[in-house]
């Protein structure tokens, strides 16, 4: 995703990412959001509350300053706008967030075991081990609690929320829902292994992100997810 194309169809980007995600079972019923700067710097472009990410289209997506004010669209706005607002305020190379209630992660952040590169989706995250914002496992509704989250976050892709879900970035749309699919799967796996006994060394996990992950493949795996959700929605 060019600025270019953020900058000429941002609600297109959030209506289509919210369909991937519901695509790919990360639905709390309504809740969870993600949201697209907005490059004229007048907030961010988020998904309304009131509706699950498979049902939003081009009118259930407001502009929210950063203040928290509905500037355009008509709707609820999510409470928990602090999470993107702050992270985007102190990450200006963070043009997506995303956050979900995603089960295997919210799962897996309880065991307090560190996140292991036992497959290739973990090591986008890890080595080192992934942030965990254990503050509160509550909302995130005050601009506090949204800077605390940022700076747990520091410079990484993603952290995990015990009690609550995740909090996953990227430079793009499709680098942040990418990575917010493989932090789910690197959970799956991790609970699915049980008691793990091997993984790749931290050199290993390394040169994996470089060849694994890298933006032109991330961008392959969105293009994949981005058909893939189109074909079930032609499907119903």
């Amino acid at each position: 995703m060019s600025e270019q194309q953020q900058a000429e169809d941002p609600v297109g980007l959030v209506v289509t990412a919210c369909h991937v995600l519901g695509n790919e079972q990360f639905s709390d019923m309504v809740w969870g959001h993600v949201s697209v700067r907005d490059t004229e710097g007048r907030g961010i472009w988020m998904k309304a509350h009131l509706f699950g990410f498979e049902e939003i289209e081009r009118e259930n997506v407001l502009l929210v300053s950063f203040d928290g004010e509905v500037l355009e669209g008509e709707g609820r706005r999510h409470g928990e706008y602090p999470i993107h607002t702050e992270i985007m305020r102190a990450r200006p190379d963070v043009n997506c967030v995303v956050h979900t209630h995603a089960f295997s992660a919210v799962a897996f952040a309880a065991t307090q075991q560190p996140l292991l590169p036992i497959s290739h989706d973990a090591t986008l995250f890890v080595p080192p081990d992934i942030p965990r914002f254990t503050r509160t496992g509550d909302l995130i509704v005050t601009q506090e609690l949204g800077e605390d989250l940022a700076r747990t976050l520091g410079d990484r892709p993603a952290a995990l929320i015990p009690h609550h879900g995740m909090a996953v970035t990227g430079p793009d749309v499709p680098a942040a829902i990418m990575a917010t699919v493989l932090l789910e799967r690197a959970c799956a796996s991790q609970l699915a292994a049980g008691e793990v006994k091997t993984w790749s060394s931290d050199e290993e996990a390394l040169a994996k992100r470089a060849r694994c992950w890298a933006p032109p493949l991330l961008q392959m795996g969105w293009e994949y997810l981005v058909r893939k959700t189109e074909r079930a929605r032609r499907e119903r």
